[in-house]
């Protein structure tokens, strides 16, 4: 390189900060758009109900499905993944009106129903794709492949952390979880710096984040630290300066080296109290209902302690199926696999609502449930439901959001969001 010349990444590097600055200062200026509204969300806990929950079965009563049972769909029926489609197939759960709002939520979440006043419940989602690791990839991110950074990534870069000793972005996993079709790369930081990337925390394992216990005396390891620091802000400052992804390097072995201070506590929940556990289900007796609850609690610790952005994985009974990245996929069986799904999840998350809601932190942290895609309102084979991406359902609660309403709608046969 010629001396005095800046390479092709140092100048981009430049630029997009100076992009930024330029739209800060134009913000900041005369004729700035200033919010109509005081921001309230602070944190967002994700629970992702990977496979495709049936919202039909869950959030979205339709009367004529009860009607037209046994008889073929009277509208246009869209390619299904598996092209094996029934007819018409009513909730296999009743619904009922919840709350003092009057919301109709089933049997299926009857834990979650008792919280039906801060739900916003949104009847008319769609989807581009039918496929799980496309579907998985769109919700995540807003695109149906690797390399764009996931949502939790963007909070994470756009907000920070308020927590000087954990990351920004968690994703949280206990027992047999594992990540949605799509794997690691649907919670990237994509082309943002590598620090907004998620950080796993598994919630019933003896070490809970890997390697957190230090293996060697504090004062050796700051050492060390404190050398590969010299160096990598000597190679930043010879070939790479403004380098956002050396940066973060440099910012990611900091982290690590203060997380041994709050990771072991943070995990730790002896401090909770019987009364704080009960509503989570951790001595409900299913394995999987208790380990989706300390998922549950631990983010709230979460919330509590500054973290951001939480993502919540569920766990498999193998039915239907619904497999360890799609526990929710039942095209069979459904029955019995949506009513196991319903059960390790509905009391854990109506608890997690409750006690962030006593706690003051329900109006600055927003929860989020939500899948994929949906499922169809026909049955697939005799007892179970294809994927359905051209309407279904999901809820929000916390966060300003205004609670105890349905928002947006599907046609008669839940099928289509109108």
């Amino acid at each position: 390189m010629v001396a005095g010349m800046i390479s092709r990444r140092q100048l981009l590097s430049r630029l997009s900060c100076g992009f930024g600055l330029t739209a800060l200062a134009g913000m900041a200026g005369a004729g700035a758009v200033v919010p109509r509204f005081r921001p309230r969300a602070k944190s967002v806990i994700f629970c992702y109900m990977s496979g495709g929950f049936s919202h039909v079965d869950s959030l979205d009563p339709k009367p004529e499905l009860v009607k037209r049972a046994g008889q073929a769909m009277p509208v246009a029926v869209q390619r299904t993944q598996f092209n094996n489609n029934g007819t018409i197939y009513p909730s296999y759960w009743e619904y009922r009106r919840r709350g003092q709002s009057g919301t109709e939520i089933s049997d299926l979440f009857p834990h979650i129903g008792s919280c039906a006043d801060d739900l916003c419940v949104v009847r008319s989602m769609t989807a581009k794709f039918s496929e799980h690791a496309q579907g998985n990839f769109f919700m995540h991110s807003g695109f149906p492949f690797l390399g764009s950074p996931s949502a939790g990534a963007w909070m994470s870069y756009g907000l920070g952390s308020e927590s000087e000793n954990l990351p920004g972005f968690v994703v949280l996993k206990s027992g047999d979880s594992v990540a949605p079709h799509g794997g690691v790369g649907l919670f990237s930081n994509g082309f943002l710096p590598a620090m907004h990337q998620a950080s796993f925390i598994n919630a019933d394992a003896g070490e809970a984040i890997p390697n957190i216990k230090p293996r060697e005396p504090g004062s050796m390891q700051r050492g060390r630290l404190d050398f590969v620091n010299t160096l990598d802000r000597q190679f930043a400052a010879r070939t790479a300066p403004g380098d956002m992804q050396v940066e973060a390097a440099i910012t990611n072995a900091e982290l690590a080296w203060r997380m041994p201070a709050a990771g072991p506590e943070l995990c730790e929940l002896r401090g909770e109290t019987q009364a704080t556990k009960k509503p989570y289900a951790l001595d409900e007796g299913d394995p999987k209902t208790e380990a989706y609850g300390r998922q549950c609690l631990l983010a709230r610790r979460l919330v509590e302690r500054g973290v951001r952005f939480i993502e919540l994985s569920c766990l498999s009974y193998g039915i239907g199926g619904g497999n360890a990245p799609n526990p929710w996929d039942q095209h069979g069986a459904i029955k019995d696999g949506h009513g196991k799904m319903g059960h390790q999840v509905d009391q854990p998350i109506a608890g997690l609502l409750k006690d962030l809601k006593a706690r003051g932190l329900l109006d600055e942290t927003l929860v989020i449930f939500a899948g994929e895609f949906g499922r169809t309102p026909f049955s697939q084979g005799s007892d179970g439901r294809d994927h359905n991406p051209y309407g279904f359902s999901m809820w929000l609660a916390g966060g300003g959001i205004r609670g105890g309403v349905a928002y947006g709608a599907a046609d008669d046969f839940g099928y289509q969001a109108g």
